[in-house]
């Protein structure tokens, strides 16, 4: 094992939707799973040009599970339905029962906040539910009043619909809006509301509540969700999101004005004339699982931090969450992905200074390079930015 990287064999291959699989997971040392939390992502090394390629996918199974860690993947699709996701078309396409990859071990920090009692709201578009399912399964008994909410074209892509709907009981309840339901899905009765998800319909299916909220979906999902519970009245402290894409802030993409959309025609008479916020499924096209939520930053002392071939000078003060972050309010684009010390992209040389990792990196770099997405300066330091 190199790099915290361990091999499991695929145990099972189940198709959950007509674009959505999931991967059953076995250690082939016949060891113990990994600890995992519920909301926690494995990242999974697959060949790549050159060079092996690193993607995560959340865990959707519960983090009690102890035979197997399962991923839940959405098949990607370029433009006339080419493919186009690397890593889950090569999962799709070439990965069967028996085959083997490495993957390293859980990471994140968009986990279940599983010591408070406040009620939870599950709050998901496409793909975007897999984390929630796995927080939904230790959520399960506990008592706390749970609302897993769910949006995605029709029944035909909505993954572990039965599975989340046996979960449901009298403190746990399911609602599914279909943007685009078909007759089989009008037949079964198999949504609550079509459209999109829009205030009203909060309104009329959630009691009024000091809810936390776990949101996770595709970036224009979203970002009008954001705004939408903020609107409600949500604090920014209680809504802890993660989305599929190049990792930014949902304030600063609930700042940009949501298009018209149509409203959900067979919802509630008080919703049928509202126009609905967004498309859940404008799928993104990059995979990378990132938490985006806002976190503390611990008391640092100053420190001059200089980008040499920029020319620019700041001054680190902690009100910055990292390195990447200082030079992005410096007006500087310098290049990232992850924002979580996966991905390497945001590497740079480190000219001079110290810097410390308030995120371990799963691949550390080289001596004299430094991965500034995840990494603080300990005094001065000069970077090759």
């Amino acid at each position: 094992m190199a790099d915290g990287f361990r091999t499991f064999r695929v145990a099972d291959k189940r198709r959950e939707s007509d674009i959505i699989t999931s991967f059953h997971l076995v250690p082939v040392d016949g060891g113990a799973l990994w600890p995992v939390r519920p909301g926690q992502y494995l990242t999974l090394k697959m060949p790549g040009e050159g060079a092996p390629v690193l993607k995560t996918y959340s865990v959707s199974n519960a983090a009690a599970e102890t035979e197997h860690h399962r991923i839940t993947v959405k098949r990607e699709a370029g433009q006339n339905g080419a493919p186009d996701g690397l890593g889950s078309c090569w999962l799709h396409d070439r990965i069967e029962v028996g085959d083997e990859i490495e993957i390293a071990p859980p990471r994140g920090h968009f986990v279940l906040n599983e010591e408070s009692r406040r009620p939870v709201m599950l709050l998901s578009g496409g793909v975007g539910l897999t984390p929630l399912v796995s927080m939904l399964h230790s959520l399960e008994g506990t008592g706390r009043d749970v609302y897993f909410i769910h949006a995605c074209e029709n029944g035909a892509v909505h993954a572990l619909r039965d599975e989340v709907t046996v979960l449901a009981d009298e403190h746990i309840r399911t609602l599914f809006v279909y943007r685009a339901p078909g007759e089989a899905d009008r037949s079964a009765g198999a949504f609550h509301a079509e459209g999109m998800i829009d205030k009203a319909f909060l309104q009329s299916h959630l009691p009024l509540g000091d809810y936390e909220v776990y949101l996770c979906g595709p970036a224009p999902f979203m970002a009008a969700m954001y705004q939408l519970l903020r609107e409600l009245g949500l604090p920014k402290d209680r809504i802890a999101y993660e989305f599929f894409g190049k990792a930014t802030s949902l304030d600063k993409l609930a700042e940009a004005p949501a298009p018209a959309r149509a409203p959900a025609r067979n919802a509630a008479p008080a919703i049928r004339s509202l126009v609905n916020l967004t498309d859940p499924d404008a799928w993104a096209t990059e995979e990378t699982v990132v938490e985006v939520a806002e976190q503390p930053s611990p008391e640092v002392a100053q420190a001059d931090v200089r980008f040499r071939r920029s020319g620019v000078s700041e001054q680190w003060d902690g009100a910055a969450d990292s390195l990447l972050e200082l030079a992005e309010n410096a007006g500087l684009n310098p290049e990232f992905s992850c924002r979580a010390g996966i991905c390497n992209s945001c590497k740079c040389g480190l000219v001079s200074g110290e810097v410390e990792y308030f995120e371990e990196p799963l691949s550390p770099p080289e001596a004299g390079k430094v991965l500034i997405c995840c990494a603080r300066p300990k005094g001065p330091v000069v970077l090759d930015i």
